[in-house]
């Protein structure tokens, strides 16, 4: 994040009466705001801010810009795209909880240092999610194509007794690409509509316990989380709810996420349509880039998916003690 601050004197060689610093927040509190710049920990007296704005972070490597992150920075912004109702840090992962609503949202984030021994973090894992009623589980993220055995963090997971579950591919996409590979509307002979909305309302809710599981209070905190995100929900001729897809926005991104086509409309279009107009409307909230998580067994997902113009970016595998 960027912090613009007061000055507690003026600068002597500009006059300047403002400063800013950016880095990585690590505390927020009524008191002070402390980020991690490229220059050391910054504090900066609340009584002083002016303004504070989230930012993408720097970009890693060359290329556009939905390729040039890291893979540890692009899961930080993912982050907020599915936010947890609650968090904690361990060193730099990240313990996140969601009274069990889908594993995204409960479970460890195996990005950086945990600041310990790997075996004592993982210890305080299971500990933090014990606390909680919650089984424990890691989401440790690792280039394409690495066996997750060949993963430190992973390798010792799996001696001390965790299970390998299902294997996840990030996929990513400039936000123009996609809404120029998407229609704006379902074709004409799915005899739909699509409507998109800021608001979670209790329909596109009702579509999206069509497939999977959603507690009321769990899900309307996580879905509705981010610093801003947008509903998609396409009803039939009747009025009744066929298809729904969300987007949650944080630091400049834009992900996509809860895409559902009720299995008697699909391959008509519809989950196309959805991904234009959620790629709409990221572009309108100032989003350059979006991103995406696939399990890789689901192939009719994949294809739909590269046909809109998504790659993939990194991927990313659950262990559960």
């Amino acid at each position: 994040m960027v912090i613009r601050f007061r000055l507690p004197v003026p600068d002597p060689a500009t006059g300047a009466t403002l400063s800013d610093v950016v880095g990585d927040l690590v505390a927020a509190t009524a008191e002070e705001i402390v980020v991690d710049s490229r220059h050391g920990r910054v504090t900066v007296p609340r009584s002083t801010v002016v303004a504070t704005r989230v930012v993408p972070p720097r970009p890693s490597r060359r290329g556009a810009p939905h390729r040039a992150l890291s893979v540890d920075d692009l899961e930080r912004v993912m982050v907020g795209a599915w936010p947890p109702v609650e968090r904690a840090a361990l060193g730099r992962w990240l313990l996140r909880a969601a009274h069990g609503f889908t594993s995204r949202a409960n479970s460890a984030l195996v990005v950086g240092s945990p600041d310990r021994p790997v075996p004592e973090a993982l210890t305080a894992v299971r500990q933090w999610y014990a606390s909680r009623t919650l089984s424990a589980r890691l989401a440790v993220p690792m280039p394409m194509g690495l066996d997750l055995a060949a993963d430190p963090v992973a390798a010792a997971a799996i001696e001390a007794g965790w299970e390998p579950g299902d294997r996840v591919t990030v996929l990513t996409a400039a936000s123009r690409t996609v809404v120029g590979a998407c229609p704006s509307a379902p074709p004409p002979e799915a005899a739909a509509r699509i409507e998109v909305g800021d608001r979670l309302v209790d329909d596109w809710l009702a579509g999206l316990r069509q497939h999977r599981a959603a507690p009321d209070g769990p899900a309307r905190a996580v879905l509705t989380g981010s610093p801003e995100q947008r509903f998609a929900l396409v009803r039939d001729g009747a009025g009744a709810v066929i298809a729904v897809a969300r987007l949650g926005v944080s630091d400049g991104w834009g992900g996509i996420g809860a895409m559902w086509v009720a299995p008697d409309h699909r391959r008509q279009g519809l989950g196309r349509s959805m991904l234009g107009e959620l790629a709409r409307a990221a572009t309108d909230l100032g989003c350059v880039s979006l991103h995406l998580q696939v399990e890789d067994d689901n192939d009719a997902a994949h294809s739909l998916y590269a046909q809109a113009g998504f790659t993939p970016h990194h991927s990313y595998a659950y262990l559960s003690c």
